[in-house]
This record gives C-alpha cells, structure tokens and sequence, in this order.
C-alpha cells in the first residue's frame, strides 16, 4: 500500500486521470434509472485524495477545466438564456428558479448559527445541492479554504438523486401525462395550381397568400423543373413542390391552391437534383439564409435543414451552425461548386477555432478581473461568472468577422465535458483529506444539512412555476432541471415529459442561475464571512 500511495503521491498527472478513468467506471452503475455519471469523479477523488494526501495535481489545472466548461455552455446556450430574459414565460421561469436559489441559499446561512456549521461548508452545500462546480469554485475563492469542497461532496449526491425523485413524485402526485410529441420532419406536396384567383399573381404573392408553415421550393412548368424568383408570374397547371412541418397545412395549402399531383416533380431531376451537405464553411456558417451569398452563376434553393435529429423549415433569418445538414435543390452541374462552397466536409463540422476561444475567454477573465463596488457589501469580482457572461453573449450573436464564436455541437460536448471532468477530479483529490476528517467528526448532520437545502430549491422552484405562475408540467421539469443543474436531472426531466420543453427550460435556466448562485456565495461570504 506504501508503494500506491508513494506512486500516486509523486505522480500527479497519473493519479488525475486514473481518477479520470474510475470515477467513469462508478459513474455507470445505476441505481433503478438513477446514476452519478460524470459526478462519480469527484467521490472517486475524494477517496484517492484521502488515501494519498499528497496527490493533487496544481489547482490551476481544475480552474482550467471548469473555464472550459462555462465557455461551452455559454457558447451552446446563448441564444436561449437572452430569450429567456425577454418572453414573458422566460422571465416567469428565471423569478421561479431565482427565488428557489436564493431560498436555499438562505437556507444554507441559517445552518450556521442554528447548528455551529462553518460558513465555508455551508456554503459549499449549497453548492454542492445545486450541483454547481461554478460556485464551488468561487466559494473556494472567496474563502480562500477547502471547507467549501466537503460540504459539497456531501450534498452532491443529494443534488443529483433528490431532483429525480422529486420530480417522479411530483409527476405521480399530479398523474401527469405528457404525451410524446411527432417527430419533427418535413413533408413535401405536388400541388398544380388550377385556382383562376393565383393565376397571373406573381410568386411572391403567392407565398404571402399561403398558409403559415408552408413553403414552396420549386415550380414545374412545361416539363422542365426551375427556382422561381419573386417575380415569376404563375400559369395555369404549373405544380409548386410544397414543404411543411404539418402534413395538414400541406393538404389546406392543396385546397386553396389547386389539386395535389404526386410524382410530376420528383421523378425528374434533369433541371434540378436534390443533393444534402454538410454546413462546414465560413462562408456560410454563423450567416442567416438571408445573407448567404452563392458564387456567381449558382442558384439553389435550401429546402430544408436538418439540425441534430429534427428537421428546420428554412426562413430568412435562419441562422446556419456547424454540422447542419442542408438540404439543396440546385442543377447537377453546379453540385461541385456548391458542395464546395458549404463545406461539405463532417472532418471540418468537428473542427473549432481556438483563435476564437482564447480571444473569448481572455475578454472574460479580464472582464472577471474588474472590481464591482456594490453598496454595503464593498468591491466584488465576477471571477468565471464574467467568463459564462461573455460566453453567452459570444453565443447569441455566433459571429463578429472574422471570427466565429460558435462551435460544432460535438466538440463543444467533448470540450466542456472534458473540462469538467478534469475540475471535479482535480478538487476532489485536493479535498479528499479534510472530507473524511469532516464526515468522521459531524457523521449524518451534514447530511441531512443537504437534504433540508435541496428540498428549498426544488420545491419553491416548482411551486412557484406550478401554482403561482401556471407553467406547463413540461416546461417546470425543465426549470427544475436548470435550477438545479446536473444534466442527469434533466435527462430524467426527458423521460418523464418527452417534450423539447424540457431542454428549452434548462437552456434558459441554467447559465442564469449559476450566476446568481456565483454572486449569491460571494455576496454571502463578503456580509456574513465579514
């Protein structure tokens, strides 16, 4: 054992990815549906830490990782959380889950002088209950003390498990019944135009006649399929290929405009081919349809685009990102040029521009670096928080030429994930002594510390979104999920409500409510900490 513990202790690099690989390994044993994931990591750290004291690798390395994670949920989600702080229901939802997070968080400050709990432990359960690495790693910051970190990995669990079970019981107790929605495909129509009211209208009259939803991509007139322009004018028996998320609009699109005629369009592709490629060019990704500007002498006409499993309708102000898939309709000879021109390329949808990510993640740490006076608490410093700001924003507007701040989904997952990862390793090692020194000396009061802090989250969040601001099941499952954070929470939140509610609550949610935990613990530690 001398020997482990000599070998874990001089090799810092080894033991963190050792901790990497088995904190995996627990993560995927599951308990009826409900595992730790990626959050087994830090226990599996704790209990190396403890074994090896002297095992932590430096802590920049963790600051390193969860920077990489705030960077990639800013980027993903930015679009979504400035949604979120102007719809109507968006705000509904950031005052639901502010006021569960600041109820813990009050909560957690009552524990100190009721039960003699520390500030720094206090406040790192409620860190730890709202599974928020973030805050953790400010608390630290703040306190300039490990205490934060054992409060959290004893609330952690908590944190992941006590959501799932709330919300089954929350769903058992409302004998909610959330159907699956239909996937989102799109349909096409061959309609021939035999209405007199259409004919002679210009095409552009058309469209604006036809019901929302519908689109029409090509025309067929005299045996020879082409893309109408704005002022085509309509003859009698030209057939429109018509595409519609709604099979029922296709067919109310078909009544008014004439009658449907299968098969006079797609069984010839001599004027016009489909062809499907990969959005991967500069030239077109971070750009709305409407500014995409083909090379001269190309016309084509996107029919569809296809974004992770669901089919988009194309509008104007479709913005397109990395690894879309687009689909064309264009002649056959200029398949090459516009093959080209996209991209095309799945190699480049898993490329990323690190020009672009230290460019956005040194203007958030410096932004992070600048003191804040803040009447009757003194000067704080955002610290990461800035980071997660300027992420967000950096995600809502995609692109500032020359550089593309939006990443392929898949490297942004790989990216954050990875980052997280190497911070709960990295803080469970370092924290792993005093974690069993703490849990020997307080047993099950820690415990139950936890326990009372979640159960203030999840159920002020979810009474306010339920009964005082009449939020869909399916959305507050979703707000749930991002107040409280984990993603295994809200992977739970997709089986019970198998709607996009669920993640469009969690993307408005959680980046807003880990700033205001973040500002909540420094807020805390500079007044009570005072």
């Amino acid at each position: 054992m001398d020997t482990l513990r000599a070998l874990l202790e001089t090799q810092p690099l080894f033991t963190l990815f050792l901790t990497i690989g088995l904190g995996y390994v627990v993560g995927e044993f599951s308990i009826k549906g409900v595992s730790l994931g990626s959050g087994a990591v830090l226990f599996v750290g704790l209990v190396i830490g403890g074994f090896a004291p002297k095992s932590s690798p430096p802590a920049l390395l963790g600051t390193l990782g969860l920077l990489l994670f705030l960077y990639g949920i800013g980027i993903q989600y930015g679009a979504q959380f400035f949604k979120g702080l102007t719809s109507a229901d968006g705000l509904r939802a950031n005052a639901a889950a502010a006021l569960g997070v600041v109820g813990a968080g009050f909560v957690s400050l009552a524990l100190v002088p009721m039960f003699g709990v520390k500030l720094d432990e206090s406040l790192g359960m409620f860190a730890g209950s709202g599974t928020s690495t973030a805050t953790l790693q400010a608390i630290i910051a703040a306190t300039k003390s490990d205490g934060a970190a054992v409060g959290y990995s004893v609330a952690y669990p908590f944190g992941v498990a006590g959501p799932i079970l709330l919300i089954y019981m929350l769903s058992a107790l409302l004998k909610v019944k959330v159907e699956q929605p239909p996937e989102k495909l799109i349909e096409t129509a061959e309609i021939a135009l035999k209405n007199g009211a259409f004919i002679g209208l210009r095409f552009s009259e058309l469209t604006a006649r036809l019901p929302a939803g519908v689109a029409i991509a090509a025309v067929r007139r005299e045996h020879h399929n082409l893309l109408p322009g704005d002022d085509l004018v309509l003859h009698t028996d030209d057939v429109l290929l018509a595409t519609s998320m709604d099979p029922a609009m296709l067919k109310d699109a078909a009544a008014l405009v004439g009658e449907l005629q299968p098969g006079r369009m797609t069984s010839h592709r001599e004027d016009l081919d489909y062809a499907r490629v990969f959005a991967s060019s500069r030239a077109v990704v971070g750009r709305s349809l409407r500014d995409i500007a083909f090379p001269e002498g190309v016309i084509c006409s996107i029919a569809h685009v296809r974004r992770g499993d669901a089919d988009i309708l194309p509008s104007s102000d479709l913005i397109l990102e990395f690894g879309d898939r687009v689909g064309l309709l264009a002649n056959r000879a200029q398949m090459k040029a516009i093959r080209r021109f996209f991209g095309d390329s799945i190699k480049g949808t898993a490329e990323l521009s690190f020009i672009s990510i230290g460019a956005g993640a040194a203007v958030g740490l410096l932004i992070g670096m600048i003191p804040i006076p803040i009447p009757g608490v003194g000067k704080l410093t955002l610290g990461l928080a800035a980071l997660l700001l300027v992420a967000l924003y950096l995600g809502k507007i995609r692109r500032s030429p020359p550089f593309v701040w939006t990443m392929p989904l898949s490297a942004n997952l790989v990216l954050r994930n990875f980052g997280l990862t190497i911070f709960l390793a990295q803080v469970g090692i370092a924290s792993g002594p005093k974690f069993f020194a703490t849990v020997g000396a307080t047993g099950i009061s820690f415990l139950l510390c936890g326990v009372a802090i979640l159960l203030a989250l999840v159920l002020i969040t979810a009474f306010f979104c339920l009964w005082v601001f009449k939020l869909p099941f399916d959305a507050t499952v979703g707000i749930i999920s991002g107040a409280t954070g984990n993603p295994a929470i809200l992977a739970f939140a997709n089986r019970v409500a198998p709607t996009d509610r669920p993640d469009v609550g969690y993307a408005m949610i959680f980046p807003s409510m880990t700033i205001v935990k973040i500002l909540f613990a420094q807020i805390a530690v500079a007044l009570v900490g005072g």
